[in-house]
């Protein structure tokens, strides 16, 4: 009876396991194509709106998939809140805070912090061509994820349960 139940809570907590990092893969390209979306409608308020870099924050905070819209209204407040905070530290800031909820990567990541660093720097043409870069990079990380995902999703699925039955066959 005890070894039945204990055998259950091993095979479901690999399982379990395995399902976890299977979610991380499949959840990625998700997270990568809404973040493209994001810094397509940042352009877009940015070039064509011409409203003030705190403003297209809240906007594309507010139009943004859950996902990714937490970044750009941490974004926003952090710049609103005053206090000397250029466009870039507010950027940094919050992308310090987005990061440990996140399915990106470092390299994903790494894009997001460039988009950063051009922030309010330069005049709405030149922003404009450096989030279309941003995207263009995006775009790549996305084809990749996506990738990973179709080879990693149902080997982890299955390996969690797979591992779980041999640690059971192992120990009975």
């Amino acid at each position: 009876m005890f070894k039945l139940a204990g055998a259950v809570i091993l095979i479901g907590s690999a399982g379990a396991l395995g399902l976890l990092v299977a979610r991380g893969y499949a959840r990625r390209p998700h997270e990568l194509r809404a973040m493209h979306s994001a810094l397509n409608l940042l352009e877009t308020e940015i070039v064509y709106a011409a409203a003030p870099l705190a403003e297209a924050l809240e906007q594309v905070g507010s139009r943004a998939e859950k996902c990714v819209s937490g970044l750009f209204i941490r974004a926003q407040a952090e710049l609103a809140a005053g206090a000397g905070t250029t466009a870039q530290e507010a950027w940094e800031w919050a992308l310090a805070q987005y990061q440990p909820d996140s399915y990106l990567r470092p390299e994903d990541l790494a894009v997001l912090e460039g988009v950063g660093k051009v922030l309010g720097t330069s005049d709405r043409q030149d922003q404009a061509r450096h989030l279309r870069v941003a995207r263009e990079r995006l775009q790549a990380q996305i084809l990749k994820a996506e990738d990973e995902a179709r080879r990693n999703v149902r080997l982890w699925r299955y390996l969690g349960f797979f591992a779980g039955c041999a640690v059971v066959l192992i120990l009975v």
